[in-house]
């Protein structure tokens, strides 16, 4: 018996099986985001909201519509209660200025929560690692619908009409 397999049927399979596991390798390194790497190109601003709404990690920061950076993290504030959102922006925007205010707006009716940044006017910019001073918190979207739903064509509150007005002493 003699065997089938040569040299260069064994080459090639050798060959594919690394290209296999070459293609898994850029699969899973495209997979992160762009969180992978040995270099940052970024650097990171906080910032404080009352409610953060839908808002995730990896949700993008955006300047005038163009995505500058993207939501590292978000934690508790334990003392304040207030939601802090790490902000990981590309560092060819390193000179945001010091008024600069944030804002969590949402893309459509059911699109994704982003942070939109309002650069301001001071010649002073915020250096990594600061807190941005000026946010405006979430809407949500829901409650406001409910809010509309549930009030009168008046605006008027729908428990106020639901209570009948209190007998007066005056009446028999």
């Amino acid at each position: 018996m003699s065997s089938t397999r040569g040299p260069r049927l064994e080459f090639a399979v050798g060959a594919f099986l690394l290209l296999a596991l070459a293609s898994l390798l850029v699969l899973a390194i495209a997979s992160t985001n762009n969180r992978f790497g040995f270099t940052t190109h970024t650097y990171e601003l906080t910032a404080r909201f009352s409610n953060i709404g839908q808002l995730r990690t990896q949700a993008p920061v955006r300047v005038g519509g163009v995505t500058i950076g993207r939501v590292a993290k978000i934690e508790l504030d334990p003392l304040r209660f207030d939601s802090i959102a790490t902000l990981a922006i590309d560092r060819r925007y390193h000179e945001m200025p010091i008024d600069t205010s944030a804002s969590i707006l949402t893309g459509g009716l059911l699109g994704e929560a982003y942070v939109d940044l309002q650069p301001g006017g001071d010649m002073e910019s915020l250096q990594p690692g600061e807190e941005i001073a000026f946010t405006s918190p979430a809407v949500d979207l829901m409650q406001m619908v409910g809010r509309y739903m549930f009030s009168g064509p008046g605006g008027g509150d729908a428990a106020d009409e639901a209570t009948p007005p209190a007998p007066s002493e005056d009446t028999p």
